[in-house]
């Protein structure tokens, strides 16, 4: 009897571990596909809510424990999802550092002058998944994609903004999870999706789901492998100057020839002029955002010259003048 018993509990017991690993496998598949399914196309908009903007995390998931998890790369060197609790004990004391030896999975580079607000205007950033100043994570080949600058200034940064915010305000914790999304076995995701719950409160304070697209107006992207070019009927400007200081303006459609002074120049052989830094000054100022920062701070070599005012003030005087501490190199 005492036999049959243990046998029975024994047949208990592997059926609810098998419920268990099921139950599990279905979380996990939800997580990883739920998106891929239901992604509305692009048609605009750097971001899109997903499942009404509730985030997906369940009951055991959420803690007010600090912690951060980057899961592993795939067959193909793929990031996978990454997924923190994120309290102001993981959040950076120390500046960012070089993230120039990473190259993930879809990296072919390429300029478009005057289609992205970046200088030098580069299509691909190496993106982190979840962001630095939310973490601190560096050159980490699990938390970086490739990734356009449209999708990681336009779609992730201003929720980046907004749970780095919400946490130096209130002390409190959120949890995060970053999700790229690929189709198939291609090289370069068609975007990322980003959960967010603020923990103490209940989500008052921050609770979204969005998808962020991985587009750039004006691109035509090879998701297989990142490849890319001038879209039909857009178009690229070029400011260069010339040895007797005079300034040209030039402009070119997707056959990717540009005319000037009635001769055809190829692309790659135009260069953009670059102004460097001022590194005498303490601080550097953007007239547009109403953002200070260190001088090597990585947004200043982003930021529109025109945007750009070196300042020796003091932190305060320029905080004083209506001017607030960038969030990442946090001056």
């Amino acid at each position: 009897m005492n036999i049959k018993k243990a046998g029975f509990a024994n047949r208990i017991l592997a059926w609810l571990l098998a419920l268990c690993v099921g139950a599990s496998l279905f979380l996990f598949w939800s997580v990883n596909t739920h998106a891929v399914n239901e992604i509305p196309a692009y048609s605009g908009s750097a971001s899109v809510a997903m499942n009404n903007n509730a985030p997906e995390f369940t009951v055991v998931e959420i803690t007010r424990n600090s912690f951060e998890s980057y899961g592993d790369l795939d067959e193909l060197g793929r990031c996978t999802t990454a997924v923190a609790c994120i309290g102001q004990d993981l959040m950076p004391t120390e500046e960012r550092q070089s993230i120039g030896d990473v190259r993930p999975t879809g990296w072919e580079q390429n300029k478009y002058p005057g289609l992205v607000e970046s200088d030098p205007p580069f299509l691909y950033n190496r993106c982190h998944m979840i962001g630095f100043q939310l973490t601190g994570e560096n050159a980490n080949e699990k938390n970086l994609i490739t990734g356009t600058r449209y999708m990681n200034v336009e779609g992730m940064l201003p929720y980046e903004n907004e749970v780095a915010d919400y946490i130096d305000t209130t002390g409190n914790h959120v949890m995060y999870r970053v999700t790229p999304v690929f189709t198939g076995n291609n090289l370069l995701c068609d975007g990322v999706q980003i959960e967010a719950y603020s923990v103490e409160d209940q989500g008052k304070g921050v609770r979204f789901n969005v998808f962020c697209y991985n587009v750039q107006p004006g691109v035509a992207i090879d998701y297989s492998d990142g490849s890319n070019r001038l879209a039909e009927g857009a178009s690229m400007e070029f400011q260069m100057t010339g040895n007797d200081s005079t300034d040209f303006q030039m402009t070119g459609s997707a056959s990717t020839e540009f005319q000037m002074t009635g001769r055809t120049v190829e692309t790659e052989n135009v260069e953009r002029s670059v102004v460097l830094p001022d590194t005498d000054a303490a601080y550097v100022l953007n007239k547009n955002s109403h953002k200070f920062h260190i001088p090597s701070c990585d947004s200043v070599r982003d930021m529109k010259e025109k945007n750009k005012e070196y300042s020796n003030k003091s932190r305060e005087e320029i905080m004083a003048d209506g001017y607030d501490p960038c969030k990442q190199c946090r001056p």
